[in-house]
């Protein structure tokens, strides 16, 4: 992962890391409060040597002192000292658990043993401090006995009597705090990465670009009033929406210059992409810019283009592939526009055998010379190979990939079916994009934004009836001039 897709996952995963973070801190509140407070005490010892002899031998005594003295300070948790504590203040605990209150320590090079008891109550740290260091003092007393001259060679003194602590050592709220925030922004971060590196979706167009090098062509936003309004360009022409079509148009101006052929198949991965929408909005957009656009609906087995453009489905591409109608007799032009609609007709049995006949050959070839442009509406790739079947003999596949909705492996799988025929990609279309969010559609790059509205030189298409002039959804049936 390179550095924009760390701040990418950060930006996708702020509700995780957010969330995780005050979890840390009320963890972090919560044991604070609930833990039991404990209270230390220190004392501090000192340990000498006594001699009657000359000022190097004391030296000598002292340098061996430094170098023993946290044997000495290992000692102090033994029962020889612990145990008359326990006996001198009446406590109701063992020696291991009077061992586990007490740590004795000593500051190196120095023959100090600091020694500190805990417990819940501020005076009992203070006695129990206090009491020890005096057993220490005895004990060391009674290991090292007397020389010749009946002097002990080392001497215990207290140096720093325990006092009653006001505040309590632990629970260090600040500290518990901070450590909740760090163990919660850790795991927040953690997740939100984690999330991003095994997202199996795609979710803009750098997800794309890491699985084909095929160019993104246009990408349209999601609209939750789709299904109610599938034709953006006749319900809300001045939308941003919209105008991603548009947009869309004149990038395809640019896809394989120098190709003799003018058809391209829209398709996807799998259904629910957006494909019929997105190719009837594409020829809205396409035949409102002048050019005589006609669109196939080649999805023989769930057509829908027919229902979106208010058109007559029962008679179409079907009937013209098995000879029983001629192209210009089905094919019908879209109010007043230049597009002109193809339908599929009747379901077939066998549609990836019409779409891969002869017939099918002689009919691209007859559109694309009496139109300037000829989309085909084809099935999805990976539940049929009609899609594939027909890329092979147009200029290309515009593939449709929903954000959100397709997965990786998906994109690859549809890819490689159009690649194992010898079919091309001629351009990714990224369709159902968020308008909100860090992978959020980006009218500065697939379109033009809100600032520019419905361009004056392109009226909104209105469909008119033939009896009475008045706007409806349905367009008129009219023949349109195709040879074969």
């Amino acid at each position: 992962m390179e550095f924009h897709d760390y701040i990418r996952a950060i930006r996708k995963g702020w509700i995780f890391i957010v969330i995780f973070t005050l979890l840390g801190v009320a963890t972090a509140a919560v044991l604070s409060i609930v833990r039991t407070p404990e209270y230390q005490s220190t004392s501090k010892v000192f340990v000498s040597v006594q001699s009657m002899g000359s000022i190097s031998d004391l030296t000598q005594g002292n340098s061996f002192l430094q170098n023993q003295v946290q044997s000495y300070a290992d000692v102090v948790n033994t029962p020889l000292v612990l145990q008359p504590v326990i006996d001198t203040l009446g406590l109701d605990m063992s020696v291991s658990d009077l061992s586990s209150t007490i740590v004795a320590t000593s500051p190196s090079d120095t023959v100090i043993v600091e020694i500190t008891a805990a417990n819940p109550n501020p005076e009992d740290a203070a006695r129990i401090a206090n009491a020890v260091a005096s057993s220490f003092e005895s004990a060391v007393g009674n290991l090292v006995p007397p020389n010749a001259e009946g002097v002990t060679p080392v001497k215990i003194t207290v140096l720093q009597a325990a006092s009653v602590p006001a505040l309590p050592s632990s629970p260090n709220v600040p500290l518990f705090v901070a450590v909740g925030t760090l163990v919660g922004l850790v795991i927040g971060l953690g997740l939100a990465i984690s999330r991003y590196i095994f997202d199996t979706r795609i979710r803009n167009e750098h997800d794309v670009e890491a699985i084909t090098d095929a160019p993104i062509v246009g990408g349209i936003a999601f609209d939750a009033r789709t299904p109610q309004n599938p034709l953006v360009l006749r319900d809300d022409p001045r939308s941003p929406r919209a105008e991603s079509f548009r947009t869309l148009r004149t990038n395809l101006q640019f896809v394989g210059v120098g190709n003799e052929s003018h058809s391209f198949v829209l398709t996807s991965s799998v259904p629910g992409e957006g494909k019929s929408t997105t190719s009837a909005n594409l020829a809205i957009a396409m035949a409102l810019s002048g050019q005589r656009v006609v669109i196939v609906d080649a999805d023989m087995r769930k057509p829908r283009l027919a229902d979106y453009l208010g058109v007559e489905g029962a008679v179409g591409l079907t009937d013209v592939l098995v000879g029983r109608a001629d192209p210009s007799d089905v094919i019908v032009r879209w109010g007043d526009t230049n597009l002109y609609v193809l339908p599929a007709g009747r379901i077939p049995p066998n549609p990836s055998e019409l779409l891969g006949s002869a017939a099918m050959v002689e009919l691209i070839e007859s559109l694309e010379k009496s139109f300037d442009i000829a989309l085909f509406d084809a099935p999805p790739l990976l539940p049929v190979t009609d899609a594939a079947i027909l890329a092979t003999k147009t200029g290309g596949a515009l593939l449709m990939v929903a954000a959100g909705r397709a997965h990786k492996n998906q994109v690859r799988g549809a890819i490689s079916t159009l690649a194992n025929v010898g079919a091309k990609v001629a351009g990714v279309v990224m369709t159902m994009l968020p308008t909100k969010g860090p992978d959020s559609y980006g009218y500065g790059r697939y379109g033009y934004g809100y600032g520019y509205g419905y361009g004056i030189d392109e009226p909104a298409p209105v469909v008119v009836d033939t009896d009475d002039d008045t706007p409806r959804k349905r367009s008129k049936r009219s023949k349109a001039p195709v040879g074969r």
